[in-house]
Parts: C-alpha cells; sequence; structure tokens
C-alpha cells in the first residue's frame, strides 16, 4: 500500500483548519456558521445528533457540495463557515480536505468528531428514525 489510511489523516490535517469542541461549541448557533454531520443517517439514529447540524453523508459529500452536481445542495452555496465532524474525527478530517480542494472556503473540522463533542458536555439531541 503505497498510503494508508493514517498518513491520509495526518496529511489531511496539516491542510487544514481543526477545531477543539470548545472552538466548535463557541460557533455552535451563530449566524453564518453551519455544522455538518457526515456520519452515516445509522449513527445518527443510534448515538444522536449536533442540534441544528445538516445531515451530509459522506458517500454523498462531494456530489452536494459541487453546484454542477445533479446533487448539488443549496446550502452549500450559502457562503456560510463549514463545521464538519464524525464520529472520531477521521472521516471528517478527509472530508474537510476533499471539499476544500474542490474549492468551498472556510471549512473545518472537529477535533475528536462527535464522539469529543458529546463527551464533553456539549448539547445533543435524539434524531427521530423516519418511517416505521
Amino acid at each position: 500500500m503505497k498510503k494508508g489510511i493514517k498518513q491520509l489523516i495526518e496529511e489531511a490535517n496539516s491542510q487544514i483548519k481543526t477545531l477543539s469542541v470548545e472552538e466548535a461549541l463557541a460557533l455552535h448557533g451563530t449566524e453564518g456558521v453551519t455544522f455538518v454531520d457526515i456520519r452515516d443517517v445509522r449513527e445518527l439514529e443510534r448515538d444522536g445528533q449536533v442540534p441544528g447540524a445538516v445531515h451530509a453523508p459522506r458517500g454523498m459529500l462531494e456530489f452536494w457540495v459541487d453546484p454542477d452536481s445533479p446533487y448539488h445542495k443549496e446550502v452549500f452555496a450559502s457562503g456560510d463557515r463549514f463545521v464538519f465532524f464524525c464520529a472520531a474525527g477521521w472521516r471528517s478530517a478527509l472530508a474537510t480536505k476533499a471539499v476544500q480542494d474542490m474549492g468551498l472556503e472556510n471549512v473545518c473540522h472537529i477535533d475528536g468528531g462527535y464522539g469529543a463533542w458529546k463527551k464533553s458536555g456539549a448539547p445533543v439531541e435524539e434524531r427521530q428514525k423516519k418511517g416505521g
């Protein structure tokens, strides 16, 4: 293997902005700041979510960010500052680097992800399962 996941994450983290939970919490609920949860929907249903966060599954993120994609979501054209997070900060590091490379500006991610957010006592809420 030329590059393992550890090296990819280290490279991403060296090129992106990483916020501590405290820094992210200070931004939470601020106008012009959008929190983006890239975890799988099953993780949200099982573990809860950050209030007000936009859910953008990791597998669709680049398609939702690209304005030329048929799957584009307008939230990513808002000009907001975006704070990405996943469960532990690994996927969000890679995702932040990917969208930054695409030209999405003012992006960062949370060190330790949702796990660190929740452990710190920051606000969380239950996600309602759709259907059934």
